[in-house]
């Protein structure tokens, strides 16, 4: 790439230095011929009047004053009557440049200098216009192994992200370079990794409390079934139906091993479009009495009709989370906001209760914390589900506390405004 930025650069310098420079040099060129030829003709008749003005005062021609007034000129004046007066060395043939001029009574006047010095005039001035098109081109030549270096280095380090992020290593990197479209996507790979270490550290949680709870009992299980098969006084029966216990047992645990590993490599695959609005009905609807019963309201308000790409079981999951933490800890009434952009479907569930304590707004999703005496598991599970869809839970506003969902959309719909109420 570095090649083909330098290659690109060099061949535009060099297109618009030829487009400008060469059109220069023939102005210039010729600028300086009729520089020169105006000049000689001014001289020429400057030179007719003086001689004019010399007869009318009847006063003889002074060659050497005219060699100092026109000096690297060769001047030849002819007046009827009167001898011809020359003055100056005669150039070359073939490299004069000539004006004549004459006057009604007689005089003719010719005045001669040499083409040579036109020319080294024009060389010098077009070899100043090469040099400056060659400076252009060296400064043009310059900026490009610049340009390509800031443009080549951060692409390879972000290369470099990208591979360290598929092989599991997901670490942000936090490394900005002043460009903002390779800005932007290491701001997204930062997202990205912080995600997916996000996603990785609470499945790592769920399999380990998974394995716990349910491998104890199983364990106690599987000992005392041993125990029946290893007593020597039971019937033939109940060491059969021990035995096959323990195989059930055991095929039970296999079976917890096999479901865990596949929800962490399937999970992100569940997700399919589902209607919003049929999961919010189902959850308003599932939660209503609970809330009336609080004396409470809950309510739908925003965008209708809209598709988003989630598991559906997930999805149920953490807004029935939502709106537990929100009868739990808020008060008021909770209303279920829906919206939509290019780029997400957002959901927000917000109350009207004292909110969350600043000290704990940034701890809020972290494991084992609650501020109102609960286990802690609710959000920090809930955000966990939704990153595994692909989407992202915030606290958007602590007080009163308002969460807000973000999903992938499935589809562009039609949306119909709604004031309050479930459907």
């Amino acid at each position: 790439m570095r090649r083909r930025l330098l290659s690109s650069t060099l061949v535009v310098a060099a297109i618009a230095v030829l487009l400008l420079g060469v059109p220069l040099g023939l102005v210039v060129t010729r600028l300086i011929n009729d520089e020169a030829v105006q000049q000689l003709r001014a001289q020429a008749t400057l030179l007719l009047s003086q001689v004019e003005y010399a007869r009318i005062e009847d006063r003889p021609i002074d060659p050497d004053e005219l060699q100092r007034q026109y000096p690297s000129r060769y001047v030849q004046i002819f007046i009827r009557n009167s001898p011809t007066v020359m003055v100056g060395a005669e150039p070359p043939s073939g490299r004069q440049m000539t004006e004549e001029t004459h006057s009604e009574s007689g005089v003719y006047v010719r005045i001669t200098r040499d083409r040579a010095q036109v020319e080294r005039n024009v060389r010098g001035w077009l070899m100043l216009i090469v040099a400056l098109a060659g400076l252009a081109l060296a400064v043009a030549v310059s900026l490009a192994v610049v340009q390509s270096r800031r443009l080549t280095l951060p692409l390879l380090d972000l290369a470099r992200i990208a591979e360290r992020l598929g092989s599991g290593e997901a670490r942000p990197s936090r490394h900005r370079y002043g460009i903002p479209e390779l800005d932007r996507v290491a701001e997204v790979l930062d997202r990205s990794a912080t995600r997916i270490a996000d996603l990785l550290s609470r499945e790592r949680e769920f399999a380990t409390d998974a394995s716990h709870q349910l491998r104890t009992p199983l364990t106690g299980l599987t000992m005392r079934l041993e125990e029946i098969v290893a007593a020597a006084d039971q019937p033939a029966i109940v060491r059969d139906e021990g035995e096959a216990a323990i195989i059930q047992a055991e095929r039970l645990t296999a079976v917890i091993d096999e479901l865990l590993a596949a929800a962490r490599r399937q999970r992100h695959a569940q997700a399919e479009a589902i209607s919003v609005d049929e999961v919010l009905r189902q959850q308003v609807t599932e939660w209503e009495p609970a809330f009336r019963r609080a004396r409470r309201k809950l309510s739908l308000a925003g965008d209708r009709d809209l598709l988003a790409l989630v598991s559906k079981g997930g999805l149920s999951q953490v807004v029935s989370t939502l709106l537990e933490n929100s009868l739990e800890h808020g008060g008021g009434q909770v209303t279920i906001t829906t919206g939509s952009s290019d780029k997400s479907i957002v959901i927000e569930v917000a109350d009207q209760g004292r909110g969350i304590p600043e000290h704990l707004r940034a701890r809020v999703f972290d494991r084992n914390v609650s501020g109102g005496g609960g286990t802690g598991l609710g959000l920090t599970l809930a955000r966990a589900l939704t990153a595994s869809d692909g989407g992202r839970l915030e606290l958007v506003r602590t007080r009163p506390a308002v969460f807000a969902l973000f999903l992938r959309p499935a589809c562009e719909t039609a949306r119909h405004r709604v004031v309050s109420g479930p459907a």
